[in-house]
């Protein structure tokens, strides 16, 4: 497969990734109380978003190195996303027939479609390129 491709496909995947683990798997342990740091709700849902990615990042040959390390980096990442977009609407009081509400969702969904592509440019780096070489 060439390396756009690849590319291609990653994307696509985190995509549907993002959709599944995000809205198909979020319930309301996860979302209940989410503007307070300490919540399990929240790192459940940080770490469903870190299997998927885990698997997704295994099926395209990731080594177990890189993807311990993305793994780990997202987790961290997306629990602290949420955690920012859940003060913010908290602390506002936002609900969904308020713009605010819907730029808080719009960005911190662009913030976590921008970690994908900073994943993807990792594995890029780390995989595809040195085997071009050869």
């Amino acid at each position: 497969m060439d390396q756009i491709t690849t590319i291609l496909l990653l994307v696509a995947a985190f995509q549907i990734k993002h959709l599944v683990a995000d809205f198909f798997l979020q319930n309301a342990k996860m979302i209940v109380g989410r503007e307070r740091y300490w919540h399990m709700g929240r790192a459940q849902h940080a770490g469903i978003h870190a299997v998927f990615s885990l698997t997704l990042l295994a099926v395209f040959g990731a080594s177990p190195m890189m993807i311990f390390w993305m793994v780990l980096a997202e987790f961290v990442v997306h629990f602290h996303i949420d955690w920012g977009k859940a003060r913010y609407s908290v602390d506002r009081n936002l609900t969904p027939d308020q713009p605010l509400y819907w730029y808080a969702m719009g960005t911190d969904q662009a913030l976590h479609q921008l970690t994908y592509l900073v994943m993807i440019w990792a594995y890029y780096a780390c995989t595809l390129v040195p085997n071009s070489a050869g």
